[in-house]
């Protein structure tokens, strides 16, 4: 990932190139992968990630999706890649739950963190 330090000099530009490739090695994908996980050509990537073009904002949001990571950070205005719980797939929904819906869910999590332990143990 970028160093906090060169961030804070880097230009936006140059920020979402370095963090675009780093989060998508940091998923082991290849451009091409990551062109097909979004619709996007795969010329579009190397565009992005060579500074050469910018994302309109319907792209980064696909981009976003993709990687699993915030626009926030993809753009340098968050250093984690996970800030903001719409970043993780578990979350992405939870606000259109209703109540019992939740309560739900939050026991069925429980279950599997405790399934998860188990098997870690065992």
């Amino acid at each position: 990932m970028t160093n906090d330090a060169s961030s804070q000099h880097s230009s936006p530009s140059d920020i979402f190139k370095e963090r675009l490739r780093a989060a998508r090695e940091m998923r082991g994908l290849s451009q091409a992968d990551l062109a097909a996980k979004t619709g996007l050509p795969p010329s579009s990537i190397a565009h992005f990630e060579g500074g050469k073009r910018k994302p309109s904002f319907d792209n980064l949001r696909k981009l976003s999706d993709a990687l699993e990571v915030t626009t926030d950070y993809l753009i340098g205005r968050a250093n984690d890649p996970a800030t903001g719980a719409e970043a993780d797939p578990l979350f992405r929904h939870a606000a259109k739950l209703t109540t019992s819906d939740r309560a739900f869910a939050v026991q069925l999590l429980e279950r599997l963190a405790k399934r998860g332990g188990q098997k870690e143990e065992g």
